[in-house]
């Protein structure tokens, strides 16, 4: 068993400290050494999907490799959407799965499944660990391979691998027998500098100075204060307006000072869908930058697929690139921050310094578009083309500030019906500052891109966005409150994705700094809000889940300290102690009417375009 035991060495000299493992016996070799490795955190959660799901909040959080343990069977397949989630937001998941050696598979033995490649298309890739380790080349392969394999977890784009480690009996140390660990030897990958040649750069600054409409739009990606300072460099260079959905994490304050030139468009979803083709033209870019991974909006996907823009440069270091919008023209392998930072030669301005700004209200009462003082250096904008360029952002910001004046008009009203709409836009504004806030899928993400974050606050936001399914929110929330015990984590939930992951709870390691708040309509409300389902006859029946769940008993089972609003004067004093530092995380359920629900978000989509026009 010695090469099976390296495996804990080899994975804590390549700064993997961290293991989520489920019970099983075919795994207990491994289970015994990753648990007696002096620099190596084990943590047990029997549901193998919830088990990866948490092992995957570990991993974003702490933002390195986080291992996974289970035995051979189907607790491998259970492992398959967070595999499959990790793969798609690029989070590095080292898989270990117990086997039986090879000549039993096949043989009608118990536990036993074809487990080579198990993840298929949805792993970076798939190792079959020696089955015997005899021999000193079998013990060289079996060390490299795994050094391998988390080099390639890490390998940008990093991702989920698997290595399958077929294990045969006995598994278990005779009494006083000790587990050592070998100093073996490991493989590490160093990574080479990112520079885009001279030639290139010429070009591409040459393009962004001499075409009037550009425009930057953001994916997934996390919180990166280098980044947000390149961005706002580049847009002072440039005048370029910045879009992104909430989980791009553009809103973070970056400095003291205030611009609105280089603030991020945040309020898309609202004035996209508004029926003015003079303000779909006007928005309409000529070259297209992109970054990051999925965006929620489809206003703005179906927007940007429409527009068909001439040119269109996608920014990502590595990995196969999707052309989401249909009008790829250029991959640019960098990292963002890498790119956006050349793109802005060494002598430009510091852009988090205070810019003057002319009275050009979009909207009476909203700050004033800035007007930058151009440097002289010789790749810097021409007054002519600064106009063309500040002529193009325009629009962009008037819609931005409009959408912006129209939601807190729209909510402000304090005689609405009890909804779920503004009952999350209360607990958003109520967020404690550098919140990790978690959004589960179906409604909780939209309604939280439609209504942006809280200004003046940092709150970076997560969402399992790679694969958009409800089975592991929770249990990734979960994990990311393991990881980072000093840090609030909020996690705003629908009730089908909350009971469907309720196993989330399901293991003896505290989370005090985790506070959920659920949106319980009893039922899957999101089908009476999007066409198609909700102009249905058997929408009741077939797409709506009912159920009559409150999640009282599920905070009483496992220990999380419950409170329950059904009115907005309820919510608020709820609010005002939920989020307060506890000895215990918190359930705050928030119980609507579904059919509320919809008719107060059909009159929030009528009023925008009423409003608009008007």
């Amino acid at each position: 068993m010695q090469a099976i035991h390296n495996i804990a060495e080899i994975c804590a000299r390549h700064g993997i400290t961290d293991v989520v493992l489920s019970p099983g016996s075919r795994c207990a070799p491994l289970t015994l050494a990753f648990a007696r490795h002096p620099g190596i955190r084990v943590r047990t959660v029997p549901d193998e999907r919830a088990a990866a799901f948490i092992g995957l909040g570990l991993a974003q959080s702490q933002r390195r490799a986080v291992a996974l343990v289970c035995t051979s069977g189907t607790a491998g397949l259970n492992y398959a959407p967070a595999v499959a989630e990790a793969f798609f937001r690029q989070i590095p998941l080292v898989v270990f799965t117990a086997d039986r050696p090879p000549e039993w598979i096949d043989q009608l033995d118990g536990q036993t499944i074809r487990q080579t490649d198990l993840y298929g298309a949805h792993a970076k890739g798939s190792f079959n660990f020696p089955a015997d380790t005899i021999h000193a080349d079998a013990q060289w392969h079996a060390a490299r391979l795994v050094s391998e394999a988390i080099n390639l977890a890490q390998q940008f784009p990093p991702g989920p691998v698997q290595v399958n480690v077929p294990l045969r009996e006995p598994f278990y140390p005779k009494p006083g027998e000790e587990i050592r660990f070998e100093d073996v030897r490991i493989i590490r990958e160093v990574a080479g500098p990112a520079m885009l040649p001279a030639s290139e750069l010429a070009a591409l600054r040459l393009a962004l100075r001499t075409t009037p409409r550009v425009l930057v739009v953001a994916g997934q990606h996390r919180h990166d204060d280098a980044l947000l300072l390149a961005l706002r460099r580049f847009q002072a260079a440039y005048q370029v307006p910045l879009v992104g959905d909430v989980i791009a994490n553009l809103h973070q304050p970056v400095g003291a000072s205030y611009d609105v030139r280089s603030a991020p468009i945040g309020h898309h979803d609202v004035f996209l869908g508004v029926p003015e083709p003079g303000l779909k033209e006007a928005l309409r870019p000529e070259l297209l930058i992109t970054f990051g991974q999925s965006l929620i909006s489809k206003s703005l996907k179906l927007y940007l697929r429409e527009s068909a823009p001439a040119e269109h440069w996608h920014v990502q270091a590595a990995g196969p690139v999707a052309d989401t919008f249909k009008s790829l023209t250029r991959i640019i392998r960098l990292e963002p921050v890498d790119f956006f930072g050349q793109l802005v030669a060494p002598d430009s301005p510091d852009s988090s310094a205070p810019v003057s700004a002319e009275s050009a209200s979009p909207i009476p009462g909203a700050p004033a578009p800035a007007r930058l003082t151009w440097p002289k250096a010789g790749w810097a904008l021409s007054e002519q083309d600064a106009g063309t360029k500040a002529a193009y952002a325009m629009p962009w910001h008037k819609a931005d500030s409009w959408a912006k004046g129209f939601l807190e008009e729209f909510l402000h009203p304090d005689d609405q019906p009890f909804n779920e709409f503004k009952a999350f836009h209360h607990v958003l504004r109520h967020l404690p500052d550098h919140t990790a806030l978690h959004l589960a899928n179906s409604m909780a993400v939209r309604y939280a891109n439609i209504l942006g974050m809280p200004e003046l606050k940092t709150i970076e936001v997560f969402a399992n966005r790679g694969t958009s399914g409800i089975d592991g929110c929770t249990s990734t929330a979960v994990g990311a409150a393991l990881a980072q015990p000093e840090r609030p984590v909020v996690l705003l939930t629908g009730d089908v994705a909350f009971f469907y992951d309720r196993n989330a709870f399901w293991q003896n390691y505290p989370t005090p700094n985790l506070r959920v708040v659920l949106f319980n309509n009893h039922g899957g409300g999101i089908f009476r809000l999007i066409d198609g389902p909700r102009q249905q006859p058997e929408l009741e029946e077939l797409f709506e889940t009912h159920q009559p769940l409150t999640a009282e008993h599920t905070a009483r089972d496992f220990g999380l300290r419950y409170f329950t609003a059904t009115t907005f004067a309820e919510l608020k004093t709820a609010l005002s102690v939920f989020f307060a530092p506890g000895s215990s995380a918190a359930l705050l359920e928030i119980a609507t009417d579904s059919a509320t629900n919809a008719a107060f978000f059909e009159y929030y989509r009528v009023s925008v375009r009423t409003s608009f026009s008007s």
